[in-house]
């Protein structure tokens, strides 16, 4: 499902390294968390529910994927 999010509520992944161009952008939002490429803005942006997110940030931190 496509849910639109305005370029103002992204912000800059915590992740991303503070000198490099190759970051990743998150909204936050009530219900969902939209992430998208920094460089390829253009692109769109994928959602995930809260209970994808949360899965997927335990997998990234634990080296999974």
């Amino acid at each position: 499902m496509n849910h639109p999010v305005f370029d103002s509520l992204f912000r800059k992944s915590s992740y991303s390294q503070p000198n490099n161009n190759n970051c990743v952008e998150v909204a936050d939002l009530p219900e969902i968390v939209a992430v998208r490429d920094s460089q390829h803005r253009q692109a769109g942006h994928l959602t995930f529910g809260m209970d994808g997110w949360v899965a997927l940030m335990s997998s990234v931190k634990r080296d999974l994927i």
